[in-house]
């Protein structure tokens, strides 16, 4: 399933980045200047969507929050600690998709995998646990496009060229989610961001919020293990609620 052509005179290869090479840490990307600050109307495109869609996204959200508190009891809403903008915490809000309980030791592969719940797999799968992000948009927490929130531990990880990924406001969506989601690396994943941050605009914005669209709907990349990933390993990862 390939992702449809963008409507107009633009193709999806025309306004989404190339994919990117492995380049040795230092510098920033390129000769490029990151952004330090996102395009004029960023933040007046992330309020006009989320009033368009508030409504329908807050039926959806009831719906599956409730489908998972008859399954699987409280608490429906999981809230964690991500990094965001310039390092600055923030306290981001999902749906909850894996049980209280942790998995055994002896469970094989992901112990994270594991926990997930019927209902989570669902939610997971169609990204409507990521719903009440939007509410963290609307704090100005997040943006609608950017690179996703990640835990503190990972970004102790970070090497100086990665850390420029924390330039940008984080968002629901981003270039690596609509080139993989959770099939590609940590590492991976931020090549992707990087370049978002040094081509942000508001072309590359519509570009990746219809391709999102694509990606849920063909249902890629929801899930996967990254026991061996150099960034989101464990043992520094504390098993929650997620």
């Amino acid at each position: 399933m390939t992702a449809p052509l963008l409507p107009g005179r633009y193709t999806a290869v025309s306004v989404i980045p190339e994919a990117p090479t492995a380049v040795p840490d230092g510098p920033p990307v390129g000769n490029q200047e990151p952004r330090h600050k996102p395009y004029r109307g960023k933040r007046l495109l992330d309020l006009v969507v989320v009033s368009l869609i508030i409504v329908p996204a807050a039926l959806l959200c009831a719906i599956a929050a409730l489908a998972h508190l008859l399954a699987h009891g409280r608490p429906v809403l999981f809230r964690q600690q991500r990094v965001g903008r310039d390092g600055r915490l923030f306290v981001l809000l999902k749906l909850r998709t894996m049980r209280n309980v942790p998995a055994s030791p002896e469970s094989p592969g992901d112990a994270d995998t594991a926990r997930v719940t019927a209902v989570g797999r669902v939610l997971r799968r169609t990204s409507l646990d990521e719903l009440p992000q939007l509410v963290n948009v609307l704090r100005g927490q997040m943006s609608l496009v950017g690179p996703r929130p990640t835990l503190p531990y990972q970004v102790r990880r970070y090497t100086h060229r990665q850390q420029v990924r924390l330039l940008a406001t984080p968002g629901l969506t981003g270039l690596a989610q609509v080139h993989g989601r959770q099939r590609l690396s940590w590492p991976e994943r931020i090549e992707w961001d990087l370049r978002y941050v040094l081509r942000q605009s508001f072309r590359l914005d519509l570009a990746i919020l219809f391709l999102t669209i694509w990606t849920v709907l063909a249902g890629r990349g929801a899930t996967a293990s990254h026991d061996s990933d150099p960034i989101a390993r464990k043992p520094e990862r504390i098993l929650s609620g997620a």
